[in-house]
């Protein structure tokens, strides 16, 4: 993905019809703290969430997705002071958001770092321990991308697109 905001969300438009953010048939959202145990904070709420929107079916290939990205996003873009701050009850450093509309699910995750996410490239070592997330983001999901945040929010968005039934 290309360091322009254009390319960044090109994927989410590939191949599908435009996104009508008033035509969001159902979102919800949650702060999850700096820590490492926010995953499965994050794969419950997932699990509810899909469950209230009778699309449990899903959650197999959601959860997988949301885990990776709330996992890089605790890995790599929140910086180490930032467990105070949460304690103190200002703005989470991570943020979970699901999106959907008749045809789709969104999964975005906001981390506060600017940094571009960087997929590992075919042929590089997948026996890594490391590395691997973004992989798996694209494989179990339909694309995924990111785009930097504007106006008073800092960092950026990682999302993934499932299709949801025929279009």
């Amino acid at each position: 993905m290309g360091p322009n905001g254009s390319t960044m969300l090109e994927p989410l438009r590939q191949g599908l019809p435009p996104i009508d953010p008033a035509a969001v048939s159902n979102s919800a959202s949650c702060a999850l703290p700096p820590r490492y145990e926010a995953v499965r904070g994050a794969r419950k709420f997932t699990s509810r969430t899909l469950t209230n929107w009778d699309l449990a079916d899903r959650f197999d290939d959601v959860a997988l997705v949301v885990s990776e990205l709330v996992t890089n996003a605790l890995r790599h873009a929140v910086p180490g002071e930032s467990a105070p701050a949460y304690e103190e009850g200002l703005n989470p450093p991570v943020r979970l958001h699901l999106m959907r509309w008749a045809s789709r699910l969104v999964c975005a995750v906001r981390d506060p770092s600017q940094e571009s996410p960087e997929a590992r490239e075919a042929g590089e070592d997948f026996a890594a321990e490391s590395g691997r997330g973004l992989f798996l983001v694209e494989s179990f999901s339909d694309s995924w991308g990111w785009h930097p945040l504007a106006g008073t929010l800092h960092g950026k968005v990682v999302w993934a697109l499932f299709r949801l039934g025929p279009e």
